[in-house]
């Protein structure tokens, strides 16, 4: 069965977006081009082959991802060549620039993606989509949770994983520091 990981950039306070609801340190990481995490991220592209995001993020993605260039093209090209699901109430369609399109989860997203795990193929991401990552995490669909913690203290603004999500023990597999200080923290989910 394949696994569904969630992949996350947080503050060092468990931070998602600042109180704005933007990624600003995010971005401000990823302009430092630690090498040793840009080869890591490339590897981790060839263990999946199927995305899912929620609508917010889709919508950050798509502005970006399709046209990359520069640093970003090698990346962007995996990255775009996943097969692509967006789960949203409002969306009609989801294109992806020249690129095939998103499948839209319009219901039961659980369903959908617990029948995804059952396929054949390479493991499942979800990246960003903080709602989506909290309930796929309180469906017991999580699998690894792989937390890009950027050192950084936000103070307040989103929180990952909201107060609803009941508690969770995670096994940790994995720490791996990188040069400008983000440290990559996988941890294995277990049940509720």
């Amino acid at each position: 069965m394949r696994k569904l990981i969630v992949q996350q950039f947080t503050s060092i306070d468990g931070q998602a977006a600042d109180p704005n609801g933007t990624t600003d340190f995010i971005s401000e990481y990823a302009a430092k081009h630690d090498q040793g995490f840009e080869r890591d991220a490339m590897d981790f592209m060839d263990t999946v082959d199927t995305m899912v995001l929620g609508r917010k993020t889709y919508e950050l993605f798509v502005r970006y991802w399709p046209n990359a260039s520069g640093d970003d093209a090698e990346f962007g090209k995996k990255l775009n060549a996943l097969r692509k699901f967006v789960v949203s109430s409002t969306l009609k369609e989801a294109p992806w620039g020249e690129w095939e399109g998103a499948t839209i989860i319009k219901e039961k997203p659980e369903e959908k993606i617990r029948a995804l795990k059952q396929e054949d193929g390479k493991d499942i991401v979800i990246w960003g989509s903080i709602a989506l990552a909290t309930a796929m995490m309180g469906a017991g669909l999580v699998d690894e949770l792989q937390l890009r913690t950027i050192p950084v203290v936000l103070g307040v603004g989103r929180a990952l994983f909201d107060e609803d999500l009941d508690s969770r023990q995670l096994n940790l597999r994995r720490a791996t520091p990188y040069n400008e200080g983000l440290v990559l923290l996988q941890y294995e989910a277990t049940p509720a």
